[in-house]
């Protein structure tokens, strides 16, 4: 089997690709620089030079595999459009083959206790975007084609992710770590070696089919930071915010790095036997 990629270079992309080729999968893999192409020839991808701005690249690519994977987002500007396009550019290409398709559960806002894929969307600015354009990926399950979409959480490990560049790197420079808030509010984890062997379930998963890629851990945000002092070099030094100053250093992610989010994996795990086992997030957190 062989799969095409985008974002293969990136921190999710990375574990992605090794546990493809994990699988006996082949990798082909979109690259927008030398840079990129050198990442990806080393974890043992073959690079796809072009960008997703280059739609004919990615349907060609995507004609030629077994199964698409889209990790790669565009932030340099209309991202909503350029994803879009990519997206059905892919689609096109890989015609009845799995299509797996990044979404991402901060769309669903705050949750009212642990919720699952049927909750109602309720996303902050920043990821308002994705509504339309996961609507429109399912939407093609009608017509024969085979979309699949994967909702990551709150991505960690490897001294990566999210946390690492906005709480970790500042809490370094400062000497404190940043709390929004009291920290009671939930932020729904899932390491990203667990999510990459769910990317490569996702190719047998039936068509329209939306999985919530999320460990079972739904840890208080006041936990998370705590450990993230210790990966800082500052361990137990917490500077709390409010959501406002929040915004003000880190930009509109700090709306969703704010909400309340508890999620559950279990159609994951039930639909395709996904077994999540990177569970001590606090202690993985904490690794500087």
């Amino acid at each position: 089997m062989q799969v095409f990629i985008t974002g293969g270079s990136g921190y999710i992309g990375r574990s992605t690709v090794r546990a493809l080729i994990r699988h006996g999968i082949e990798v082909t893999a979109l690259a927008r620089s030398e840079h990129s192409a050198r990442t990806l020839t080393d974890l043992g991808a073959t690079p796809v030079a072009g960008a997703l701005t280059d739609a004919d690249v990615l349907r060609e690519a995507a004609g030629r595999a077994d199964g698409v994977i889209h990790l790669g987002v565009d932030y340099a500007g209309g991202t909503a459009d350029v994803d879009r396009a990519a997206a059905e550019a892919m689609q096109e290409g890989a015609a009845s083959g799995p299509y797996v398709h990044t979404g991402g559960v901060w769309v669903y806002g705050d949750t009212d206790g642990v919720v699952d894929e049927n909750a109602p969307q309720s996303p902050p600015r920043i990821t308002a975007w994705r509504l339309e354009n996961e609507k429109r990926v399912l939407a093609r399950a009608a017509t024969g084609e085979h979309p699949v979409v994967v909702m990551p959480g709150l991505v960690y490990g490897h001294s990566g992710g999210l946390a690492q560049g906005y709480f970790v790197e500042p809490g370094r420079a400062a000497g404190t770590v940043p709390c929004i808030g009291d920290g009671s509010n939930h932020w729904a984890l899932v390491h990203v070696d667990d999510l990459a062997e769910l990317y490569v379930l996702a190719l047998n998963a039936s068509a329209g089919s939306v999985y919530a890629g999320v460990g079972g851990q739904n840890l208080p945000l006041a936990d998370i930071t705590q450990a993230l002092s210790h990966a800082a070099g500052c361990p137990g030094r917490i500077e709390s915010v409010t959501l406002e100053e929040a915004v003000r250093r880190m930009g509109p992610i700090a709306e969703a790095f704010a909400l309340d989010q508890q999620l559950t994996g279990a159609r994951a795990r039930r639909e395709l036997g996904w077994t999540p086992t990177r569970l001590d997030a606090l202690a993985d957190l904490a690794q500087a």
